[in-house]
């Protein structure tokens, strides 16, 4: 059964398919599904989705629910350690694109505040008790008011691409925790109107993240795997082309 989310249809596990082998398999998670299991009950999650294609299925890290992007799933115990210990190691590089509000100049830019977990889904900054936090950002495309960046996190602590941009001023539009702001059409298109009685919604129902690319080496083999942007994150680059450039 195909659950919807802000009228959002889940593709079938098939179609999310970017690669797969005999050890692997690597999908392009569309928004809005979680990765793992978050709670008890029937909530539809990559790993259910997985596990139903292939019965030893292992999702061998997480992304945020909202965030879309590449997903690695090991399909036996020891690609999964295999995989596991190369996160662990900081050897998998790891490339994410966000949509950003405000013109930022990032020439590879390090940020590498500390963060504690403070349980239930935050996370604050902390130089005293935080866990070492490293990213490299760097600016891909300029618009009048918003800016398309590279992120490449080395440790992988929870929403550290998403505060550590909220330090600089640069929050993730749509991101409300962090403070980003939506961008709505009527902020960018000039003489845009609403019709009367009419509710304008955003044109991105989530924070602009995605998982853009995962390049890594398993039992001596090279493994390099790019997801292109779901619709809703084209439709905002696209309407910032237009409108904002």
């Amino acid at each position: 059964m195909e659950e919807k989310v802000l009228n959002f249809k889940f593709p079938k596990f098939k179609e999310m398919i970017v690669f797969e082998d005999d050890d692997l398999i690597v999908v392009n998670k569309p928004p809005f599904i979680a990765s793992l299991d978050e709670r008890e009950g029937g909530e539809i999650n990559i790993l259910r989705m997985a596990k139903q294609y292939h019965k030893d299925a292992q999702v061998c890290h997480r992304i945020d629910k909202e965030t879309s992007g590449l997903l690695l799933i090991a399909k036996n115990p020891e690609t999964y350690r295999a995989v596991s210990i190369e996160f662990e190691k900081r050897r998998v590089k790891k490339v994410y694109h966000a949509i950003i509000g405000g013109t930022h100049v990032f020439e590879d830019l390090k940020v590498d505040l500390p963060i504690l977990n403070l349980g239930n889904k935050n996370v604050t900054i902390d130089k005293a008790n935080g866990k070492l936090a490293e990213t490299w950002f760097k600016s891909l495309m300029y618009f009048k008011h918003y800016t398309l960046v590279e992120c490449r996190p080395v440790t992988g602590r929870m929403h550290q691409i998403r505060i550590h941009l909220a330090t600089q001023h640069a929050s993730i539009v749509g991101d409300s925790l962090y403070k980003g702001k939506p961008v709505y059409l009527s902020q960018i298109k000039r003489g845009y109107t609403l019709s009367k009685g009419q509710e304008e919604l955003p044109i991105m129902r989530r924070f602009a993240l995605h998982a853009r690319s995962l390049t890594f080496t398993i039992n001596g083999k090279d493994y390099s795997f790019e997801a292109r942007y779901p619709k809703d994150f084209a439709t905002l680059l696209k309407q910032l082309e237009r409108f904002d450039s």
